[in-house]
Formats: structure tokens, sequence, C-alpha cells
């Protein structure tokens, strides 16, 4: 095969938007027959600095040909294990489109994207079921401008969230017989400003409900989650992602905020819950209106500590109410994480709660020689309830935001779903590595 007709996907898909040409990409998983104008998927496209786009992070899943029908449907990939496939792209917002199933058997998928983020979950196609399912993934750099750029934490540099490709996690029975993958300007883009309760949490066991949110929505929004471990409002500013929000969001884009925990550490005689903090979060809501765009604020999700007789204590100080008071004086929409969290904290119980939490025995991971107990950041169970909260909020105040959630939600976190019915399909990329956060 020439390499002028290798070329020939990329010139027909192509999307030219102003000074700058965005790839569009048509693969063909499969060791049978290419359809016509689509990229050919081998066990020899492994992704490299010279081949742009391929299977990654050493997975490669088998390849299967039913020798029966059109070329598209003939053959695919197939894999009970994790595996990986990065294609080289520009930030920006992309529409993917994972086409699923085989004539002969039956495969239960779920996707992930870049660090983590679940995008496609449980999607379960029977013998001689095929399925398109198409979900938007944000991709960010660091540049803000000719002169800026993020100032990035060291933990940051290794992240997916941050480097210069797309890379999709294919989890559980897949059965992948071809992908699309093109720009997606025209999407609302949901930016996301917070610490580690919010933040792409890269490693297992540790998750966030901004991760878990983009799966509640179909294609119209792209989630792009700029928020990292241990930051507050004025870190955030300090490290520049405010301006690399601003630098890149156009009109009827939306900026959802929750930041407290690490504010709250701060000490200086002009911190505090009335001080710093509320005059930060308004600048926040200023700067991203000037934008054009729609603020939310959300209060701090609660931590987890019981006392004695197991009522819920307060441990955020003054932040929540300073985030509600910005919020009523600035009439900003408001999801109010904190009492949400401490309904579906009470509803699991003392120690049923743990399972929201990073609580696990030693050995429960690769290179965990010691148990686990954090009270602040989240299992991806606990996670997923949370950002099940904000899709039902989005919903229940009739944000127009609610046009583009899959289904309606009304969640009631006093009645959280059993852990039982839950399933989460560990992510295998990295060793067990602690993440840095509150």
């Amino acid at each position: 095969m020439t390499k002028a007709f290798l070329l020939l996907p990329l010139l027909w898909l192509s999307n030219t938007l102003g000074a700058q040409t965005k790839p569009s990409y048509a693969f063909d998983f499969g060791a049978g027959k290419t359809k016509k104008n689509w990229l050919p998927i081998s066990p020899q496209t492994i992704y490299s600095d010279k081949q742009t786009y391929g299977f990654d992070f050493g997975t490669l899943p088998q390849f299967v040909n039913s020798g029966r029908g059109k070329a598209l449907k003939q053959d695919a990939v197939s894999s009970n294990a994790p595996f990986y496939f990065s294609v080289k792209l520009p930030e920006g917002n992309y529409k993917v489109t994972a086409y699923l199933g085989s004539r002969t058997d039956a495969s239960n998928t779920t996707v992930k994207a870049e660090s983590r983020r679940l995008m496609l979950q449980n999607c379960a196609t029977k013998p001689g079921q095929f399925k398109k399912e198409t979900f938007i993934v944000n991709i960010k750099d660091r540049k803000i401008n000719d002169q800026e750029s993020v100032a990035l934490k060291p933990r940051e540099y290794n992240k997916l969230d941050w480097d210069d490709k797309l890379t999709l996690e294919f989890d559980g029975n897949t059965i992948l017989y071809a992908l699309t993958i093109a720009p997606a300007e025209d999407q609302v883009t949901v930016f996301l400003a917070g610490n580690s309760t919010v933040v792409n949490q890269d490693e297992e066991p540790w998750a966030s409900w901004g991760q878990m949110i983009p799966v509640f929505f179909k294609p119209g929004v792209a989630i792009a989650n700029h928020a990292e471990s241990g930051l507050t409002l004025g870190s955030f500013l300090g490290s520049r992602r405010l301006n690399k929000i601003l630098s890149v969001a156009k009109p009827g884009d939306y900026l959802f905020i929750e930041f407290g925990h690490n504010d709250q550490k701060e000490k200086g005689p002009n911190d505090g819950a009335y001080k710093s903090y509320t005059e930060r979060l308004k600048l926040f809501v200023q700067k991203f209106r000037e934008k054009g765009g729609y603020p939310v604020i959300l209060t701090s999700t609660s931590r987890r500590a019981f006392d004695d007789n197991g009522e819920l204590l307060f441990t955020l100080g003054d932040y929540p109410d300073a985030a509600r008071k910005v919020a009523k004086e600035l009439e900003v929409p408001l999801i109010d994480l904190n009492v949400y969290t401490k309904k579906f904290y009470k509803a699991l119980g003392v120690e049923g709660s743990k399972k929201a939490f990073v609580h696990y025995p030693a050995n429960s991971f690769p290179g965990q020689t010691t148990a686990l107990a954090d009270n602040t950041h989240f299992s991806p169970y606990g996670a997923y309830e949370i950002s099940k909260i904000v899709a039902s909020e989005i919903e229940r105040q009739q944000l127009p935001l609610n046009k583009f959630l899959k289904n309606k939600i009304f969640f009631d976190p006093a009645k959280p779903d059993s852990l039982d019915s839950w399933t989460w399909l560990a992510s295998p990329r990295a060793d067990f590595l602690k993440p840095d956060g509150n």
C-alpha cells in the first residue's frame, strides 16, 4: 500500500478552521479487507513519534475476521483486557464514534478518554448486533499565547490530559471494528475549575466527579476539566489556569467552580472565606461573564467525618456559606454539593460511606503495601454518585445544559445507588501512585 493512499483518508476528512487545519480520521480495525478511503489498523499499527496513531502503552488486542459481509464489519479487534489507542491531535473538541459488535460474538465495552474520563459505560451488544456510540472528548495543551503557558505541577507532566495526543482506553469484553475522530468546534464547552475532588485523577483507586460527568452528556457538550489537586482559587489564578480557560472559551460556554478544601488552609491576613475567597470567586464569575459565558458555583464536597453518635461533622468552616452568598449576590446558579454529599454519606452510614472514599486494605492494588484510609478523596463509586448529583441538579434547576443530558436524571442522594449494582474496570496504565491532593 503506497504512502499516497494512506494519506487519502486524512485529506478526505480534513476540516479547516481558520488558519489551522485539524485532521479527521476514519480507522478500519482488523486483518481483513479495508473499507475504501479508511485507514487500516493492523497489529503493526503501534503509536510512536513517527507513527502518530496506533495502539499504545504496550497493549494489543486480538485481531478477528469472520470473512463475511462488507469490509468494515467483517473484521475487528477483540479483547477481554484493557487496551489503549492514541492519535496525535491539536487542542480542541473532537467527536469520537466507536463502532462496536460482531456477527458472531457478544460484547460489553466501557471507554475512558485521556486521564480516565468516563465516556461510555457498559455498552452491550448481542451476537449479530452492531452499535455506533458517539461522544465528545476535549483535549488541551499548556499554551495560552506566545508569552504565556500554564504552570504545571511536576505530577502533571506525565498525565495524559496534558500530552499532545488523544488517548482512548477500551475496557471490558470489547469488540471494536471501526473508529472515527473529527473536530467538533460547535460544542458547548463546560470548563471545570477546582481541586482534587474535581480533577481527572490519573491513578487508581482515586477518582473525582469531574472525570465521571462526561458519561451523562450526549454530543453537544464537551467537558474540559482544568482542575488540579491541591489548588485554591489563588493558586489556580497564579498558575494561569483561569487565563488558559479564558483564552479558549467562547460565548455560551460554562464554567463550573468548586473550591474550598485547600482555601481554608490559607492563613494570611487577607485570607478567609469572606475575604480573599469571596473576592477571588467574584473575579472568576466576572472574568467568565466578560467572555459571554455562564458561571456556575458549587460548594465544596463534604469530608467524611462522623462523631461518636454517627452524625456528620462540619469541617469546611464558612467556605460553603461564602460560596452561597456570592452565588446569591451575583445571581449565579448554585449546586450545593456540601449539603448533597452529606445526605449521600449519611444514607450510606458510618461504615458504608467508606466505600465512597479511598478506603482499601493493603495489597488491593499493585504496589500498595499499606492500607488506605482517605476521607477526602473519592473511590470511583463515590465519584460517580457525586457526578450524578451534579447532572441531576442541571436537570432540576433547568440549566440550558439539560437538553444535552442523555436522560432526564432526578437523583436523590439520600437514596444512592447500591454498590452491588456498580461496576468499575480499573485502569492499568501506570503503577500504583498516590496523587498529591488535599
